[in-house]
């Protein structure tokens, strides 16, 4: 029958008890030989002296062997292996994982300010610069006079045509009033005194007919007086019709032909006035100048910029995006656009259709609405945050639960009853302390969240 190992020590200290009442048996002679138990945790004794623990392993076995104990000491050896077994259970802290359907990402895109209006203003015809009244930096309002051209030329010929306008106005109103009253009398009276010596030519030649039938007179005679009769009445028809003339008025096509003279002259007159009118350029619209091209006293060519005027108080900003996050920015929306250390609302306006063949990316239009922070210059660089939503499946981690694995891969440790599994997973995506990864997981799993560096598979763990 076995003994326990208390046993085995009573038993050895009856013996010693009754070797000591005896005085008779000398103690067991000891190795002199240095023999390292595997319980000998002092390396730097003496080999030479006894040591303890030796010797009462010693008297152990041989109490043992002489008893039929013998499996007493792998008894003991046993406990102490389950003993230091149960001291290398590590807690370790946990998490249970679910699985997710998306995820949302944040990413940021780069674009610059652009003026909503750019002008660069200059003269329609050619001629000498003899003002501009603006510099760079100024800031001009709508129909501001920006810079003039020498007109004297054109100020003379505008006279010119002014007086002939005056003339040809004063004939069409004589036209239209009519021939004056005393004009018509003297045509009356012309008439008259035509028909007086008509009347006299008739009597002369009914004598000279007469006298010619009764032979006083030749046939010639009689012929001159009838020919000065006929030259009468054909005077007098004359006259007859220049009075009825004007007793009508003046016809209308006289006049309609005198008005449109008139109306030539007028409209040399405008564009002669509208070329004044140009050769003073004004500002299209509210802004400021940007630059100044040109001095006083060039000739300038008809088209050349004299200024850029850029319009204030409202920019736009121009953003390149992938094509696949222009559904996130709906026409009218308000995104928050970051220009240096400042943040404005901005207001989604338009969405290029065309497709940059350079960057792959599409131009969307925000027009800034605040500009209270502070004045926004055009090709400042700003930044427009995109919150995108990625479809895909994975579990989120902490970062902490990542564990480097073979071919460039990460794991994770599971707990499968109190004992560690190695899962190799994928990185989806990071964000802050956290990392979404897909992989050999399942939602409920128990990962391990810290102190992954020490463990290793098929470790035993607390909890």
């Amino acid at each position: 029958m076995f003994q326990s190992a208390s046993e085995a020590q009573r038993s050895q200290a009856d013996l010693s008890s009754d070797s000591q009442q005896s005085g008779s048996e000398e103690p067991p002679n000891l190795p002199t030989t240095d023999t390292v138990s595997p319980l000998d945790i002092s390396p730097w004794r003496n080999p030479l002296k006894p040591h303890p623990t030796r010797w009462a392993l010693a008297v152990v076995a041989g109490v043992m062997v002489a008893t039929g104990t013998a499996i007493a000491l792998p008894r003991l050896l046993i406990t102490q292996s389950q003993q230091t077994h149960s001291t290398l259970e590590l807690p370790v802290q946990t998490t249970t994982v679910t699985s997710v359907q998306a995820y949302t990402v944040t990413r940021s895109y780069t674009g610059q300010v652009t003026a909503t209006r750019t002008s660069e203003i200059g003269f329609e015809q050619s001629g000498t610069l003899v003002w501009v009244g603006v510099d760079q930096g100024d800031r001009v309002q709508t129909g501001d006079a920006i810079a003039r051209l020498d007109t004297q030329n054109l100020e003379a010929h505008l006279n010119q045509l002014r007086a002939q306008k005056a003339q040809a106005e004063a004939v069409l109103q004589e036209l239209r009033n009519g021939p004056r009253a005393e004009v018509i009398a003297a045509a009356q009276a012309q008439v008259s005194d035509l028909q007086n010596q008509l009347a006299l030519e008739d009597i002369r030649r009914d004598r000279r007919e007469y006298l010619q039938q009764e032979g006083a007179i030749s046939r010639e005679q009689l012929d001159e007086v009838t020919y000065n009769r006929n030259a009468l009445q054909a005077r007098l028809r004359t006259a007859h019709s220049q009075l009825l003339e004007l007793e009508n008025g003046t016809r209308t096509e006289q006049i309609a032909a005198q008005l449109a003279v008139v109306q030539q002259l007028e409209a040399s007159i405008a564009d002669v006035a509208i070329t004044i009118a140009k050769s003073t350029i004004r500002a299209p619209f509210a802004g400021v100048i940007g630059e100044r091209y040109l001095d006083e006293g060039v000739v300038v060519n008809a088209g050349q910029a004299i200024v850029r005027v850029v319009e204030g108080g409202r920019s736009e900003v121009e953003v390149g995006i992938p094509d696949a996050a222009t559904s996130q920015l709906a026409i009218g929306s308000t995104q928050a656009i970051h220009i240096g250390e400042r943040q404005y609302a901005a207001q989604v306006v338009a969405v290029k259709p065309e497709v940059n063949p350079t960057t792959r990316t599409r131009t969307v239009v925000l027009a800034i609405q605040d500009t209270s922070a502070g004045t926004i210059a055009p090709d400042q660089i700003a930044r427009l945050d995109v919150t995108q939503t990625v479809p895909t499946d994975g579990f989120w981690v902490p970062i902490t639960a990542l564990t480097q694995s073979d071919r460039g891969l990460w794991s994770c440790f599971v707990v499968v009853n109190h004992s560690l599994e190695r899962r190799d997973v994928e990185v989806l995506h990071t964000e802050s302390d956290r990392v979404l990864v897909r992989g050999l997981l399942q939602a409920g799993d128990r990962v391990v969240i810290d102190g992954t560096q020490r463990l290793v598979p098929g470790q035993s763990i607390q909890g």
